[in-house]
């Protein structure tokens, strides 16, 4: 497998994600098109709401770029998608264009280049008095670690869940950096520097507190920074359909009972304005806002059963 980011400048030609005449548009039109690799991740769409929809279970353009403002937000999505489905037609990219690391606030930054070993998640640098942490991990390379490191060393490479665990001892590694995972995904990073345990939350660096979340996997976390930013990994979302928070009950592997017991524990020590999640939508609210909504997910989730796991019943 290539986790180079430099491999966005071939085109496909097996028959796996092959273009077709109707897929690709004339340079005329702009040159700008979703290809059948597409495996509806959401992560364009989120980048490039105008320009990209959702449409028979995959992301397709609605329209070419109008301005160069428009353009760099394609650049972003052509950039951060996993499987490199957001294209030109003479297939490349201007590597001037790449945004990331893309500052979400003075604090936040969105690392881009996102990894189909974890499932196209979104990673997060997050700026500390002490240095920089990762909160799961981009695709790996060391062109990336090494942009990633400019903004000063990081400290910490904190894992969510299992899913997302596929870079982490690569990065932390590369970084001198200690490797954080729960007690309840430990097999999927078993050399990692520290363990969380149990349920009750952990101070693990100055002003930021991991939530164990158990539920969407049985050693799921929330990161908590500063009373300011959650990352939520695959907990919790923003869906845009519903104009709320969400869980994905459709591919909560462990349990969604436990799910729902893990909000009603945690969510009254939860107090955030940005919600950064490894799937679906990222928004900010005030404080007190996304505590009532997050009140109000917790107990429409006390109300789900299990259900089929279902990729497509998700509400991005």
């Amino acid at each position: 497998m290539n986790d180079d980011p430099s491999a966005v400048s071939t085109v496909p030609t097996g028959d796996r994600g092959a273009v077709t005449a109707a897929e690709a548009p004339s340079e005329g039109d702009g040159g700008w098109y979703v290809d059948a690799r597409c495996t509806n991740c959401d992560v364009a769409r989120q980048l490039a709401p105008e320009l990209i929809r959702e449409a028979a279970g995959r992301s397709e353009m609605i329209r070419q770029p109008r301005n160069e403002a428009e353009a760099r937000r394609l650049h972003a999505a052509a950039f951060a998608c996993h499987v490199r489905s957001i294209r030109q037609v003479d297939g490349r990219l201007d590597s001037a264009l790449d945004p990331f690391p893309l500052a979400l606030d003075e604090e936040v930054l969105l690392c881009g280049h996102n990894s189909i070993r974890t499932a196209g998640a979104n990673s997060y640098l997050l700026r500390r008095p002490a240095g920089t942490m990762m909160i799961d991990t981009p695709r790996w390379s060391s062109g990336l670690a090494a942009r990633y490191e400019e903004r000063g060393p990081v400290t910490d490479v904190l894992l969510t869940h299992r899913d997302h665990a596929a870079h982490g001892r690569r990065y932390a590694d590369r970084f001198g950096a200690r490797l954080w995972i729960h007690e309840g995904d430990l097999d999927a990073a078993p050399d990692a520097d520290h363990v969380l345990r149990g349920t009750d939350p952990v101070e693990i660096g100055e002003g930021v507190m991991a939530h164990p979340l158990p539920g969407h996997t049985r050693g799921s976390v929330l990161y908590l920074a500063d009373e300011r930013y959650c990352f939520s990994g695959d907990s919790l979302y923003w869906s845009r359909t519903t104009v709320d928070l969400e869980v994905a009950e459709s591919v909560t592997w462990y349990s969604i009972e436990e799910l729902g017991a893990s909000l009603a524990r945690t969510a009254d020590r939860l107090r955030f304005e940005w919600l950064l999640p490894g799937h679906g939508d990222r928004k900010r609210l005030p404080a007190r806002e996304m505590a009532g909504r997050l009140e109000q997910l917790t107990a429409r989730v006390r109300t789900l059963q299990p259900r089929p796991i279902d990729f497509t019943a998700v509400r991005y």
